[in-house]
Formats: structure tokens, C-alpha cells, sequence
């Protein structure tokens, strides 16, 4: 098993920066990634940034330049410095890590609010 935990959100001005964290506790060795997804109000759930087991990253289109996916393999914690935050980044942002075999565990997700 494996519990995430996020921290960190909160409400800022259009052009500021959040950074938020995601706390990883349990069996982490056998994990092929982790990442971040949000949900804005009214809509689906959008993938937003990912790191592999491997080291590579990848981004939404909507984020890259702006975010950056990051971990502390010591703190078992991984981080998502969101910059020029825009108000349509709004939402609840949650992390998420993916095993070989079964469902993908989740936070409990934390609340990002971009105002204009």
C-alpha cells in the first residue's frame, strides 16, 4: 500500500507561484511513476506533469515552460513548482502513483485557487 498526501495549495494572483507537495508513504520500490493531475470545477480530470521511475519528465501542454515536477527520493515527498499561474489553473490538484499491476493510487487532492 501506498499513501500519498498533498499539501501547499491555496489562493494567489494571476502571474504567482504555488508550490505543492506530495508526501509518499508504503511500499515506493516498486512504483513506475508518479505525478500530478487536477480537476477544475464542472470539468474532467486533466493530467498535468509525471515523472517515471526512470528519471524522465513529461508535461501537459497547457503547463510546460510554467510548472516544473520535481522529488526528493530521501523525504519521499515529490513537488510541483507551478509559476505564472494562470486562472484557468484553478482546481483541485492531485498526485497520483502508478503500480506494474492494479489501480493507481491518489491523494486526497489540495485546492488551487488563480484569481484574475
Amino acid at each position: 500500500q501506498v499513501q500519498l498526501v498533498e499539501s501547499g495549495g491555496g489562493l494567489v494572483q494571476a502571474g504567482g507561484s504555488l508550490r505543492l507537495s506530495c508526501a509518499a508513504s508504503g511500499s515506493l520500490s516498486d512504483l513506475n511513476a508518479m505525478g500530478w493531475s487536477r480537476q477544475a470545477p464542472g470539468k474532467e480530470r486533466e493530467w498535468v506533469a509525471e515523472f517515471t521511475i526512470g528519471g524522465s519528465t513529461h508535461y501537459a501542454g497547457s503547463v510546460k515552460g510554467r510548472f516544473t515536477i520535481s522529488r526528493d527520493n530521501v523525504a519521499n515527498t515529490m513537488y510541483l513548482q507551478m509559476n505564472s499561474l494562470k486562472p484557468e489553473d484553478t482546481g483541485v490538484y492531485y498526485c497520483y502513483a502508478i503500480r506494474p499491476i492494479g489501480p493507481n493510487y491518489w491523494g486526497q487532492g489540495t485546492q488551487v485557487t488563480v484569481s484574475s
